[in-house]
């Protein structure tokens, strides 16, 4: 099997928490969500992105989910 390069989803969580002026423990409060948990998806170390995590930092961000990830295209 070819290894073909996809390229990749990036969260964008440290860039929307950055505009915010939000910490993460405020975050994780205001989310309900581990820090731990919060902390892999600040670092793009998650392997399947929970729809309920998406919902709950759009809600805590009040933000959209096209504002929390993005699509990087492979690099040729």
């Amino acid at each position: 099997m070819i290894d073909i390069d996809y390229g990749t989803i990036r969260i964008k969580l440290v860039d929307i928490m950055k505009e915010q002026n939000i910490s993460i423990n405020k975050l994780a409060f205001r989310a309900e969500m581990q820090r731990t948990q919060l902390k892999a998806y600040i670092r793009n170390e998650v392997q399947r992105i929970d729809i309920a995590v998406l919902a709950r930092l759009c809600y805590a961000l009040d933000c959209r989910v096209q504002d929390l990830i993005e699509y990087v295209p492979a690099k040729k």
